[in-house]
């Protein structure tokens, strides 16, 4: 499926995320986070002290987001500092604590406004570190992006507006789709717009938070995928996020699969902090 198209531009009567849905290997996915996703919630621990883990998981999404993005700190040191606005790691670190903050307040508005959401994303991520005139609105004409991440070739201005538009569509008109495939969509079509100058990868991860989130998937925010993404690697992150862009079949379940098993490690890691808490060691 080319990026370019659906999920894009949809047709008037199809459904893009449900053709994506029906990839071979797409449905075992689904089921395996699903499995996950339930085992967690399940977990006697997550039932007595949701909130510890709640804040936790965020923390932790927060710091591996940050390392994806190239501020891979520990996290203790993320968890003892209080300054963020220094060097540049540390403002990276700084702006994906604020976004996992922030997600949550705005999965109200996500299904009737998403490009309202997006540009409070990337505002609450710039936190003043880059030019005013910038921050919150999709790049113009001849506007540079900061990604060191992604080399893919960077949409024009124009490609950028209906591509942002096509899946603004998508996203309030709905879809029986997995949650997963949604938010793997998400994700990928914002990596590869890039469509602010800055802090790109890290709006594009916490709009993939907001929606496993606000369908429901994990509604108390306790899977963190960014997590999963960084365990996997940037390596393996590329090369999934580079069959998105191939926009084939293969190519699109590939990188639906990398979101998938991302969830299920994020789950594995609250399992952990589950397990610590229940032991008294943590």
């Amino acid at each position: 499926m080319s990026t370019h198209a659906s999920p894009a531009s949809p047709g008037p009567a199809a459904d893009p995320l449900v053709t994506l849905a029906g990839l071979a290997g797409v449905s075992d996915s689904v089921d395996a986070v699903r499995t996950a996703v339930d085992r967690i919630y399940g977990h006697r621990v997550m039932r007595r002290r949701s909130n510890e883990i709640i804040s936790e998981a965020a923390l932790r999404g927060a710091r591996a987001s940050a390392a994806l993005s190239g501020a891979d700190w520990a996290l203790e040191e993320v968890r003892r500092r209080t300054d963020f606005g220094g060097e540049p790691e540390a403002r990276t670190v700084g702006a994906a604590l604020r976004l996992t903050a922030e997600a949550g307040q705005l999965l109200s508005i996500w299904r009737q406004s998403p490009l309202r959401v997006l540009a409070r994303l990337h505002l609450v991520a710039a936190g003043g570190a880059v030019a005013d005139e910038t921050v919150g609105r999709p790049r113009l004409a001849g506007e540079g992006v900061d990604e060191p991440l992604i080399e893919a070739p960077l949409p024009d201005a124009g490609e950028l507006a209906g591509r942002l538009d096509g899946l603004a569509e998508l996203i309030v008109a709905g879809s029986s789709a997995p949650a997963l495939v949604t938010a793997a969509v998400v994700h990928g079509e914002l990596l590869a717009l890039r469509p602010f100058a800055s802090h790109n990868g890290l709006v594009a991860r916490t709009a993939e938070r907001i929606v496993l989130v606000g369908s429901g998937l994990d509604p108390k925010a306790v899977c963190p995928a960014e997590v999963g993404h960084a365990e996997l690697g940037r390596a393996a992150y590329l090369a999934a996020f580079d069959g998105y862009l191939s926009g084939t079949p293969e190519g699109m379940a590939a990188w639906i699969a990398h979101c998938g098993r991302a969830v299920e490690l994020g789950v594995r890691e609250t399992t952990a902090v589950c397990e610590a808490l229940q032991r008294g060691a943590a």
